[in-house]
């Protein structure tokens, strides 16, 4: 009895849906479909246009002129001689190698520290803790870059600089630097800037990925008696690796692009000891005139972060579960 009954359960719930004929005629064709929601595309239609205008005929035009020497009013055919040009810019090369010297401090460091207090956070005990630091971490994002860029260079500043000011009260006067005027320094003081490096948003995407982790794998590992730090090797870190890769390539982006402290507090100086190739392009624009030039630089900027984009929309968004 019972079992005949969960039989007409199991032949119920599994009953087709009702099908729905089309009429004899109709048609189905992408045209038809179009005309049926005319009235989304209407509305789609300006933030397509503005779209095309703002977004992608911007580097169009900057990969067409890149194969001019234009200066703004009068442009030369050159082909592919102002790329043939970077290969031997040694102002460019310096730049290109700065980049990558400041990235890669950086990434590391800011990523290490914002995963590390996200560890942090994610082990407290206290929901009410926890989300006070949260806002406490947020904080810092309201300040605009600019002021925080100005309390950098008097921390640096040579003669009144509180950097200075501290080495002289510890008696280590002979460490004291013009930080931002040395060519030896320079470049070394900007990788520190932002100290001690956590980033918010970075913060809330590593505790996301941590609070996402099963909590019966972590009583498992406290059962097996893994300590913390045994406990975030194998299984913290393995678990959260789609975040920690999407960070990375994220952040990677960033550096590539950004020329603002450069601009604000060193504009690539001394000589070209913290130049950077968006600073560079920004100058030989506006400097020099040479806008050809400039968009052939911007347009290697763009191919770097196109791939790099592709890389993270293939390899790491699939596995990130944030």
């Amino acid at each position: 009895m019972n079992c005949k009954f969960m039989e007409g359960v199991k032949i119920m719930s599994v009953a087709p849906s009702k099908v729905v004929h089309r009429p004899k005629g109709s048609d189905d064709s992408l045209w038809s479909r179009i005309v049926a929601s005319r009235y989304c595309y209407l509305a789609l239609l300006p933030m397509l246009v503005f779209l095309v205008v703002f977004s992608y005929y911007p580097p169009v035009m900057a990969l067409w002129r890149s194969f001019f020497d234009w200066n703004g009013a009068q442009a030369i055919f050159i082909g592919i001689g102002n790329y043939l040009e970077l290969l031997k810019d040694k102002i460019f090369l310096r730049a290109v190698g700065n980049v990558a010297k400041l990235s890669l401090f950086r990434i590391l460091a800011i990523n290490i520290m914002s995963l590390l207090v996200a560890e942090l956070l994610f082990n407290l005990k206290s929901d009410k803790a926890r989300r006070f630091y949260q806002v406490a971490f947020l904080i810092p994002m309201v300040v605009p870059t600019i002021v925080s860029l100005f309390l950098w260079q008097f921390i640096y500043d040579g003669q009144f600089g509180l950097l200075n000011a501290f080495l002289e009260g510890l008696g280590l006067g002979h460490f004291q630097h013009a930080w931002l005027g040395e060519s030896t320094t320079a470049l070394k003081a900007l990788m520190f800037i932002g100290f001690p490096w956590i980033v918010g948003t970075n913060t809330l995407i590593y505790l996301a990925g941590l609070q996402g982790i099963p909590m019966s794998v972590i009583e498992s590992a406290i059962l097996e008696g893994c300590n913390i730090f045994q406990r975030f090797w194998r299984i913290d870190l393995p678990m959260i690796l789609g975040q920690v890769r999407l960070l990375l390539i994220l952040s990677l982006i960033s550096e590539v692009q950004s020329y603002e402290t450069q601009f604000v507090l060193t504009n690539g100086g001394p000589g070209i000891a913290t130049m950077v190739p968006g600073l560079h392009m920004y100058q030989v624009a506006f400097s020099y005139g040479r806008l050809g030039y400039a968009c052939a630089i911007g347009m290697v900027l763009f191919a770097v972060t196109l791939i790099l984009t592709w890389v993270n929309m293939t390899f790491i968004r699939p596995n990130v579960d944030v």
